[in-house]
């Protein structure tokens, strides 16, 4: 067998072969599974490309792996060498030393050679025969990943393990005491502005606009306003807050009236028949400017006037028929409608949001600006707070498990998905050069060490059959 050919190769060639490049490409297509199409799809071709190319790790690593394999097989051809010349010495009359050492040998190249075999077997088909259940890791491969998925789903995605491994790490106290400190405290603000910017930035005018408008049509259409109006109006009516206002209109009135005297006393005549005599439209002009200028300042002048109470009257029934009046308050949702659906009231609603963006953005860039200290301050104090009081760290803790179980228990058949499609979507024989690059050294021991116990089991059961024989 070991001096068989093999595609041109001798069988020891094929055993011993150090570099994994060189593995019979052939045998590992025939009998690896390859990832589907959906496989690959799901987890892209830079998943494949990554899994494929060797860095300088991994070519560094592979050298340790072939000066390990070196090392093993140099063993093997020393045990394999004592065992002939331990033979030639029996045969030769050398002596029962002679026998002890031949034992040991020879069970040392079997235990050699069983633990190459197992090595072998998890990477390729050793000699290249299609042995069954061989060459593991390349026609085992989507398996492995499954299994790796399940195991990763029950064991590190578990709500008792999320729990407790966020419990014992105190993010509480940590977050407050990162956050305690002035630098963290800028840090985070910045990046918190910069976030601002750029959502305010994405974000078009035109959808906000939109959004805001609809929202408070929406929202208005969906609440009748006159019963909210007549209560205000109503308690405003009560605390007498409406008189400074009747106070300045009253104070404009009389001013105007004494600015425009010409044009009230013209609009007079203007309304006087046609028939009456001109002197006679004066006089009444003047009389009726002179009432109305002389009733304008008397209640300007007087907080009693009769006209004053009799608008508090006015003003008390009308906010009381916007509570109950059904026609009243039919009135008062027609004109909403109507004073929504203008064109002006959209475009206050669109200049409103302009200036707000404006401001914000504004003062998210200026280190100094208002918005920024105070968030920086606010984000002190909460640091500070988190890290001395047990209350609101269990309040932190608990949020942040919280929301770490929804995530694994909602999403534990995606997450463990990534890992079994993304194993699938690998190429089975790159990535069996990968994980042999990253762990054959240490299962080069393995062969080492069956040599040696090999021989020690050997001499030892040699030990045994010599002193029961005798």
């Amino acid at each position: 067998m070991c001096a068989g050919d093999h595609n041109g190769r001798s069988g020891w060639d094929v055993m011993e072969r150090a570099d994994p490049e060189e593995t019979d490409a052939a045998d590992v297509k025939q009998h690896a599974r390859p990832a589907t199409a959906g496989n690959r799809a799901a987890t892209g071709p830079a998943t494949n490309r990554a899994m494929s190319t060797f860095s300088a790790a991994d070519e560094e690593k592979q050298r340790g792996v072939r000066r390990m394999k070196l090392t093993a097989t140099g063993l093997l051809l020393f045990v394999a060498l004592v065992y002939v010349l331990a033979t030639w010495a029996s045969h030769a009359g050398a002596g029962a030393w002679a026998g002890y050492v031949a034992a040991a040998a020879e069970a040392g190249m079997v235990g050699a050679m069983a633990d190459w075999f197992a090595v072998t077997a998890l990477f390729r088909h050793p000699l290249g025969l299609p042995i069954p259940h061989t060459a593991i890791i390349p026609t085992k491969k989507d398996q492995l990943g499954v299994s790796l998925g399940e195991f990763v789903g029950e064991n590190f995605l578990s709500e008792d393990v999320v729990r407790g491994r966020l419990r014992a790490v105190g993010i509480g106290s940590r977050l407050g005491a990162w956050l305690a400190d002035p630098e963290h405290a800028d840090r985070v603000t910045a990046e918190l502005s910069a976030a601002l910017r750029g959502a305010l930035t994405v974000l078009r005018d035109s959808d906000v606009q939109a959004v805001v408008g609809e929202a408070i049509t929406r929202r208005a259409d969906a609440q009748e306003i006159a019963p909210g109006i007549g209560k205000m109006l109503e308690k405003v009516v009560a605390d007498g807050g409406h008189r400074r206002v009747v106070d300045l209109v009253v104070a404009r009135a009389h001013d105007w009236l004494v600015l425009h005297d010409e044009q009230v006393m013209d609009a007079v005549q203007g309304g006087a028949p046609g028939w009456t005599p001109r002197f006679v439209d004066k006089k009444v002009g003047e009389r009726v400017y002179k009432e109305l200028l002389r009733f304008v300042t008397e209640m300007r002048d007087m907080p009693s006037h009769p006209a004053r109470g009799a608008l508090d009257r006015f003003l008390t029934d009308f906010a009381s028929d916007l509570q109950s009046d059904t026609d009243t308050r039919a009135r008062v949702e027609r004109l909403k409608g109507e004073v929504l659906g203008r064109g002006e009231v959209q475009d206050l609603i669109a200049s409103a949001w302009t200036a707000v963006r404006s401001m914000i953005v504004s003062a998210a860039e200026d280190e100094r600006s208002e918005l920024r200290l105070r968030v920086r301050a606010s984000l002190l104090s909460l640091g500070a707070r988190m890290s001395v009081e047990p209350r609101l760290q269990a309040k932190v803790d608990g949020w942040v498990e919280g929301a770490a179980v929804y995530v694994v228990t909602t999403y534990r058949h995606e997450i463990t998905s990534l890992i079994t499609d993304t194993v699938a979507g690998w190429d089975a024989e790159h990535t069996t050069r990968k994980i042999e690059a990253n762990i054959g050294r240490d299962l080069q021991f393995i062969r080492i060490n069956g040599t040696v116990v090999g021989s020690l089991v050997g001499l030892l059961i040699y030990t045994v059959s010599r002193l029961l024989g005798a």
